[in-house]
């Protein structure tokens, strides 16, 4: 029982502080990516947005500095009902993981949108009607919940055999001048696992090294 702010102040110092919402890491490598993009939509789209040729090295850190918002998971536990003598009881039969919502920045380079456009092809083959294997088309991503100070995981989650199942639809409006353009997901997988904040720390660093070679 709280008998004073200064408990709750207590508690929550001699924890390290309160986790902010604004302090998190979104990292992945999507099927469909490769370090150089070379596709002829992506050249036009950064030499019209200004950029230089430096910017078709796909450096998959940027996913998570454009990261906006990003869902830690939850899990429910599911349950049927037992009709005794006098009552009825629950029991538990399975349980639900939450699909996970994303958004990000839309660059001028639409270099999110297309991440996401070539992984749901590879997914569902639209032109052939066609599903492919599923290990073609998943990969691990990993949330994390940093500290405000030093950017250390405080909590993080695996998402395994993750997918996009959903890839909104991006809103043009005449009307809205200075508004800037996000991109929304939402991703199903498997199943999370939790993991300690050394454990989440070395799978993102596993997951960047194996994509990141020398970039500048």
């Amino acid at each position: 029982m709280l008998k004073s702010i200064d408990d709750l102040k207590g508690s929550i110092k001699k924890r390290g502080g309160l986790a902010m919402q604004n302090r998190f890491n979104v990292i992945f490598n999507p099927p469909s990516q490769s370090f150089l993009n070379t596709s002829g939509r992506s050249l036009v789209n950064t030499l019209i947005a200004g950029g230089s040729l430096k910017s078709l090295i796909n450096d998959p850190r940027e996913i998570s500095l454009l990261a906006v918002q990003a869902t830690l998971p939850g899990r429910q536990i599911t349950t049927g009902e037992h009709q005794t003598y006098k009552e009825t009881k629950k029991y538990v039969t399975n349980f639900i993981d939450e699909e996970v919502a994303l958004e990000f920045h839309i660059t001028q380079d639409f270099y999110m949108k297309t991440i996401f456009d070539n992984w749901q092809r590879i997914v569902f083959d639209t032109d052939k009607y066609r599903v492919n294997f599923k290990d073609e088309y998943t990969a691990d991503v990993i949330i994390q919940q940093l500290d405000k100070d030093r950017n250390l995981p405080l909590y993080g989650v695996k998402l395994i055999n993750a997918f996009p199942t959903t890839v909104a639809g991006v809103p043009l409006n005449n009307e809205t001048e200075n508004t800037t353009q996000r991109l929304n997901v939402t991703l199903s997988y498997d199943r999370f696992e939790v993991d300690d904040a050394l454990g989440t720390l070395g799978e993102a660093a596993k997951s960047v090294a194996d994509r990141v070679i020398n970039i500048i």
